[in-house]
């Protein structure tokens, strides 16, 4: 039997770097970038040069990048030549990771609060059961009217923006008193959560927006610090949650996370009735 040793995943990547470039580069012609098209090109595309040239770099670097040379590249780089190449958000994420530069993507008021009339029907077609839209940092994208009062009580908005902007599950529940949070076993489910949190961290490690919200909840909170440093990772999976509402009192709800096409990293959490007595208490909440 021959045994083939495993290859490091730079030299795996590093090939895959020079072919999306190039692949990248053959489709954007002279015309698309304001250049005239120039007699003798023996290839469709721009030539290396130019790339190099419309991105602000070396011939030389972009020729070593495009070759799969084991280069570094900054973000301000790989910037001025995706811009060049005229690549979508998909590929200069892709871009990005195949050189091995953390991606961070510009995370405007409408990238966290627009969510698609698809979406958001079926949220909407859940109901009465709770169910919400989140992205990896636990920020509320979009709810359904039973999410809405059962975490949001009547006068009340205890789901904050804190320092974000957008409602944030996390920034809540680690700044609000036990008391009054509406997860009624804290010790079992906010190590979950942060365990969840550090696993999707792990795809990010590096990017500005994930270091702040990581360093504005271990600001506000000791309980999230000690949490964090415990180092757990889990997926989102399916388990049951107690709830406390001041109207119905305890809740007791089956939790499952689903993807969602075209949405990366976000989930749809859906809720249901773990027993009868819960079931009655959403139906009382739904009238």
């Amino acid at each position: 039997m021959t045994i083939v040793a495993a290859v490091p995943a730079q030299r795996r990547r590093r090939p895959e770097l020079a072919a999306f470039l190039r692949s990248r580069r053959a489709r954007v012609t002279p015309e698309d970038v304001g250049m005239p098209p120039g007699l003798r090109r023996r290839t469709p595309g721009l030539r290396r040069e130019e790339v190099a040239q419309l991105s602000g770099v070396g011939v030389t670097w972009y020729t070593w990048l495009e070759q799969g040379r084991p280069i570094n590249a900054s973000a301000q780089v790989l910037d001025a030549v995706a811009r060049t190449l005229r690549l979508d958000r998909p590929e200069r994420e892709h871009l990005y990771h195949l050189a091995e530069v953390p991606f961070e993507p510009e995370r405007s008021a409408a990238d966290v609060a627009v969510v698609s009339p698809e979406i958001q029907g079926i949220l909407d077609a859940l109901d009465p059961h709770p169910a919400v839209l989140y992205n990896a940092r636990y920020d509320v994208l979009a709810t359904n009217t039973m999410y809405e009062r059962l975490f949001f009580p009547e006068g009340r908005d205890d789901l904050d923006t804190g320092p974000f902007g957008v409602r944030n599950v996390l920034w809540t529940l680690f700044s609000m008193p036990g008391p009054t949070c509406p997860v009624v076993d804290r010790k079992r489910e906010l190590p979950l959560m942060v365990a969840q949190l550090r696993g999707a961290y792990g795809r990010h490690v590096g990017e500005p927006a994930w270091e702040e919200y990581v360093r504005a909840l271990a600001e506000a909170s000791p309980e999230f610090v000690r949490l964090w440093r415990s180092g757990d990772v889990v997926p989102p999976g399916t388990r049951v949650k107690v709830f406390r509402h001041a109207r119905v009192g305890q809740v007791r709800l089956t939790s499952v996370s689903l993807s969602v096409n075209g949405l990366p990293e976000c989930r749809i959490v859906a809720y249901t009735p773990n027993d009868e007595e819960s079931r009655n208490s959403l139906a009382t909440l739904h009238e």
